[in-house]
């Protein structure tokens, strides 16, 4: 095989990875590489053919596949290399990634990596939905591939399974694809976007929310013919006709390369544990974007993308790797924080986004060390599937030999 070299290689051209690219070559990373699996960079962005992206990061408001490119333009600009259609599949024993590409299998060798994989919705398995297995069940992803990449018609009469962000994106994309979304559901009490989405889909689209309420199992042949609905409170079971079911949000980190390479992974986020520099258990190895959890808007994992990079500028030059880093857990109703390692020595400034399993209204959260308070904060609500922020000061205060630091909810109402 063929063994190539770089300074930094980054797995991933989504928005976190060419935003770290950009700012490593900005900062003067002589080789910097990106590699993708995609014929084109961009991410999932690339077939989200909706506005509200770049706000955050480029100051501006752009429609998905804009979006993609301009972040990929930026990157070429800058003097990053971009190699397309190119799987990374693992690691050497020498700790160098082994790819695949049309014309063979290479190595790559690099003094940092930089994961930035993303993250994935949860198929129907894992969902553990019953029933048959037609056609017509899909993710998000899938959907926006099929309408926007492969311009097809999905079909005519869909259920949602979801009321995230995301949730109210696949209603806009089963209208343009010639279908008409009969129903959302969602097993919480509310849907977790913005009041302004589920009136919006209401009016536009008719759809109803469904709140309290699971896919039990899926009728049909070939074809989904109709789901079967269960109102979680009461137990009532009842079918809707549909021909598409699309299955939104749950989120799952693509965390498999970091698996591969023996690195920690946090028990909330399922995905890899990184302190506040983006540095992973494995030296050398950094995590960026949506591969830490589930999942943020592109914005913001291009912002994360280019504050890891300062972590690698910092490992390029030398500075040691932390080896025990202390941990910070969730109690519940909290699910998980990221950063989720605090390590000794140099503070690194930022912010910890935080999700709850719960919605929770007038919420007083508290960080504790071994019964000792390192942070208190008042928090206006908490909604799953949105994360707040806290500051991250108090994590220079953590006694790098002590016990770990858990983040708790100390008073809370709850929603009814």
């Amino acid at each position: 095989m063929v063994t190539d070299r770089a300074d930094v290689a980054i797995v991933g051209a989504g928005p976190a990875g060419l935003a770290a690219a950009v700012e490593l070559r900005r900062r003067g990373v002589g080789s910097v590489v990106v590699l993708d699996r995609e014929e084109s960079a961009g991410g999932i962005p690339r077939h989200a053919c909706h506005s509200g992206f770049g706000l955050r990061d480029l100051r501006r408001v752009l429609p998905g596949p804009r979006y993609a490119a301009h972040r990929a333009e930026l990157a070429l600009a800058a003097g990053a290399e971009l190699r397309l259609r190119t799987q990374v599949t693992g690691w050497n024993a020498q700790g160098a990634l082994e790819l695949t590409t049309p014309t063979g299998r290479h190595e790559l060798a690099a003094d940092a990596v930089v994961l930035a994989t993303g993250c994935r919705e949860r198929p129907r398995a894992a969902r553990l939905i019953a029933g048959t297995r037609p056609q017509g069940v899909m993710n998000t992803g899938m959907l926006q591939q099929l309408v926007y990449l492969a311009h097809e018609r999905v079909g005519q009469r869909a259920v949602v399974v979801g009321a995230e962000h995301v949730s109210y994106s696949a209603l806009l994309t089963l209208h343009h694809g010639g279908a008409r979304a009969v129903a959302m559901t969602t097993e919480l009490r509310h849907q977790q976007s913005l009041a302004a989405f589920r009136v919006g889909a209401a009016a536009r689209f008719g759809t109803r929310l469904r709140t309290r309420t699971a896919v039990t199992a899926i009728r049909g042949d070939r074809r989904v013919q109709a789901v079967e609905l269960t109102a979680l409170d009461s137990g009532r079971v009842h079918e809707v006709e549909c021909d598409v079911l699309v299955l939104t949000a749950d989120w799952v980190p693509d965390h498999e390369l970091a698996v591969l390479a023996g690195a920690e992974l946090d028990p909330g986020t399922r995905g890899p544990a990184v302190d506040a520099m983006g540095r992973t258990s494995r030296p050398a190895l950094f995590a960026a974007g949506n591969v830490l959890h589930g999942a943020e808007p592109a914005d913001v994992a291009a912002l994360n993308g280019r504050h890891v990079a300062g972590g690698v500028l910092d490992h390029l030059a030398g500075s040691p790797w932390p080896l025990a880093p202390v941990r910070i857990m969730c109690a519940e109703p909290l699910a998980w924080i990221v950063p989720n390692r605090v390590p000794a020595g140099r503070y690194a400034p930022g912010r910890h986004r935080l999700r709850s399993r719960e919605e929770l209204h007038d919420v007083r959260v508290e960080v504790r060390q071994d019964g000792r308070c390192l942070h208190r904060q008042r928090l206006v609500r908490l909604v799953p599937g949105r994360s707040a922020s806290i500051p991250a000061p108090w994590a220079a205060a953590v006694d790098p030999g002590g016990g770990e630091v858990v983040v708790l909810v100390t008073r809370a109402r709850r929603w009814s």
